[in-house]
């Protein structure tokens, strides 16, 4: 395998690794919650560097849906990453506390909340549109998966995605999403290893809501619908 191929597998591990912490901001505490901040904002850098040959291309070629789909969240990924790290910086204590700052922590406080819990959804949908092309870098590691494995692979998939639809509920996500509420809810005596379960099926909902979005309008590209004859 290619380094470079290896290096695109290692930051989306490390960048999916990071946001699951970020996610648990009260449970890690707020020090490392803004220093975790910082390294997931510079592998977001790494990924885009490492993927450069897509920004590149951005303004050639035609634009048929689907690559309108995976631009249109591309843009909508980066635009909750800098979300993220505009207000973080606002409302730092730590990391950032060195700028001479003053004010905006309310908006900043917003800001942080949607872009997170926001950005969660985008990118999983990002990696979702992605998937086959995670799994063949994945499959060269691994070797050709036999067909009871991808069986069991996609009973698992359905899985983690149904049980992210109750977590969805259960968590009162879309309460965040929607600002419904100012304040994300943390059980400090819930066993942290269920968050982040809980907080990965959600992430795995949204990866498979992207992967089968990805499908449906390659399938809509090549079916386009015929006009019915006058």
């Amino acid at each position: 395998m290619k380094s470079k191929t290896l290096g695109k597998i290692v930051v989306d591990v490390g960048m999916t690794v990071l946001l699951m912490l970020l996610m648990a901001f009260e449970r890690i505490g707020r020090t490392a919650h803004e220093w975790i901040g910082v390294g997931i904002f510079v592998l977001f850098i790494v990924h885009h560097l490492l993927n450069r040959n897509w920004s590149k291309n951005l303004f050639r070629g035609k634009y048929p849906p689907s690559r309108v789909l995976q631009t249109a969240l591309a843009v909508l990924v980066l635009l909750t990453m800098l979300g993220s790290f505009i207000s973080a910086v606002l409302i730092s204590r730590e990391v950032f506390a060195f700028l001479p700052i003053r004010g905006g922590r309310g908006f900043g406080r917003t800001l942080h909340m949607l872009s997170a819990y926001w950005g969660l959804i985008c990118l999983s949908l990002h990696l979702g549109l992605h998937w086959n092309a995670m799994m063949g870098r994945a499959g060269r590691l691994c070797g050709s998966p036999s067909r009871a494995r991808r069986i069991a692979l996609r009973i698992l998939g359905a899985g983690i995605a149904l049980y992210g639809v109750y977590a969805f509920w259960q968590r009162d996500i879309p309460s965040y999403l929607f600002l419904q509420t100012q304040f994300v809810f943390f059980d400090f005596e819930e066993p942290l290893l269920f968050f982040f379960l809980d907080y990965l099926s959600i992430m795995g909902l949204f990866v498979c809501a992207g992967h089968y979005l990805a499908k449906l309008v390659q399938w809509l590209q090549k079916h386009p619908r015929r006009e019915k004859q006058q």
